[in-house]
């Protein structure tokens, strides 16, 4: 695990209108007790009041001392310190685009092993021979699938059969789960899963919409030493611990694999463990992030090398049955740093072509710069300083009602009917977003009102930025399906107390 920094406005620790600045952190260091076998990291910091700069330092180097706790080189850096103990780039004023918004998901949460099984097992239970099995009888990929290599195994998914049906029509499938799911749902205290013992905890029925319209879609690890993207078939069932991202066209592979994509992900999200492996939260890494304006020749030299890079990975994973994705990446980031290479290492290299592979990504990473416009040397604070102001413009552009639909025929139907010119390019704008005859608010497709409370207050600060005038709460509420007005009151005046929003004499809200 790891401690997250104490708490303050997030995006707003150094801005002047604030009483309060950090002058010293260290976002991510050892607990004293890790040697002794706790994953554990600490975020240490000192605030002061008033605007001022901070003295930032980032653990380079650690390993076990003589004693207790670890020995750390640490780097420091001086500058404004944002409230995502980071200097430099405010990601924290990042928001979600509408133009990415409703094509991710995490993948299929399962609450049982006993959905798992074999190709031989499958077999027995009726694939290939009984009519329409192959609909409930899928592939699977989880992490490790992904990370190293397939296992192969299938997932049973009865999803919309209800009981009778599942013993009818499939009665082996009905033993199996009868045997190794329903002994332990049944003692369940999720009425839920004690009626519906057959089904996986969650349907993700968004998720199976989300996919009814492309052949492929887009994979990542939630959690991964190193960022990396895939396409899946789109009969394969993700595991809940994947972000699916629904989108077939290999342009957007080769943007999100990109360097730019990367550095943002990696910035954006946050880290797990004791080897702090990235962890790609999907709100913050994915629906922030501004894609390019590209060209069309642009498109199509970035989805060839897009599907060039998927296709080259997978080719040489199914020559050498051994290799893995770790292993070519681990050895890509040593002929970066031009560390020698291990005897495995090398053989890596031979079986991955892991210099291709580097030359696959070299090539992809100057043509996504090309498509922003951007210098191919940037640096990666230079790379997130450009992202967070294109976020800032789009942001303030889909409060106008132009919105830069990733999948319009899915997100928005609409859009496809209708177009707006837009610095000189064809984008599909919704309808619905040009205006709702609500004071200073756009209206793009309502979002569902989240259950948990810092999602709800994600949620309203996002919101609040792209909005181009002050609201009421009662406007606000409408723009989100089930939100009570006087629940969005209450957090609107608590926001405005933390200084993350600003209330107006006559009640209206504004962002901070």
């Amino acid at each position: 695990g790891r401690a997250r920094p104490p708490g303050a406005p997030n995006g707003r620790l150094g801005d002047p209108s604030l009483p309060i600045s950090l002058v010293f952190a260290i976002p991510d260091h050892p607990w004293v007790d890790a040697a002794d076998g706790a994953a554990v990291r600490i975020a240490m910091t000192t605030a002061a009041p008033g605007a001022a700069t901070g003295l930032l330092q980032h653990v380079v180097e650690e390993k076990g001392g003589d004693g207790e706790g670890f020995e750390v080189k640490l780097d420091s850096k001086t500058g404004t310190i944002h409230s995502d103990l980071s200097a430099g780039a405010d990601l924290g004023k990042a928001v979600a685009l509408c133009a990415n918004g409703k094509i991710s998901s995490r993948g299929f949460e399962l609450g049982s092993d006993g959905f798992i099984v074999t190709s031989e097992e499958a077999i027995k239970l009726g694939l290939g021979r009984i009519e329409g099995i192959e609909k409930y009888i899928r592939a699977y990929r989880n992490g490790k699938d992904l990370a190293s290599k397939p296992r192969g195994v299938l997932c049973i998914d009865p999803w919309d059969l209800d009981e009778s049906s599942l013993m009818s029509r499939f009665p082996e499938i009905y033993q199996w789960l009868s045997e190794r799911v329903k002994p332990k749902r049944l003692t369940n205290r999720d009425p839920r899963l004690r009626k519906l013992w057959w089904l996986h905890r969650r349907s993700r029925e968004d998720l199976r919409q989300l996919l009814l319209g492309v052949d492929r879609y887009i994979a990542t690890v939630e959690t991964s030493k190193h960022r990396l993207f895939q396409f899946l078939e789109k009969s394969i069932l993700p595991d809940n611990k994947l972000i699916s991202i629904a989108l077939d066209d290999a342009f957007y592979l080769g943007i999100l694999s990109s360097r730019i994509h990367v550095d943002w992900a990696m910035a954006s999200g946050s880290n797990l463990g004791v080897g702090n492996d990235s962890v790609y939260v999907k709100t913050r890494c994915f629906e922030t992030f501004p894609f390019p304006e590209a060209t069309e020749e642009q498109r199509a030299r970035i989805r060839a090398l897009g599907e060039q890079l998927d296709a080259h990975r997978k080719r040489q994973q199914e020559q050498h049955p051994g290799l893995t994705m770790t292993g070519m990446y681990n050895v890509l980031a040593k002929l970066r740093s031009g560390e020698a290479l291990t005897a495995k290492e090398k053989t890596i290299h031979e079986q991955g072509l892991v210099s291709v592979l580097m030359q696959l990504h070299d090539e992809l990473d100057a043509a996504v710069a090309q498509a922003y416009g951007w210098p191919a040397n940037l640096s990666d604070e230079e790379i997130l300083e450009r992202l967070v102001a294109l976020n800032t413009e789009r942001a303030a552009e889909e409060a106008q009602g132009k919105i830069r639909w990733l999948r319009p025929e899915f997100q928005c139907p609409e859009a496809v009917q209708t177009e707006l010119e837009v610095c000189g390019a064809d984008i599909p704008v919704c309808p619905s977003a040009k205006g709702s005859g609500q004071t200073g608010m756009s209206a793009p497709p309502k979002t569902a009102w989240p259950k948990s409370l810092p999602d709800q207050v994600r949620l309203l600060r996002t919101a609040l930025a792209a909005t181009a005038a002050p609201v009421t709460a009662e406007e606000l509420a409408r723009t989100f399906t089930r939100a009570r007005t006087d629940r969005v009151a209450d957090l609107l005046e608590t926001l405005a107390t933390l200084g993350q929003a600003r209330k107006l004499e006559d009640g209206r809200y504004s962002a901070g």
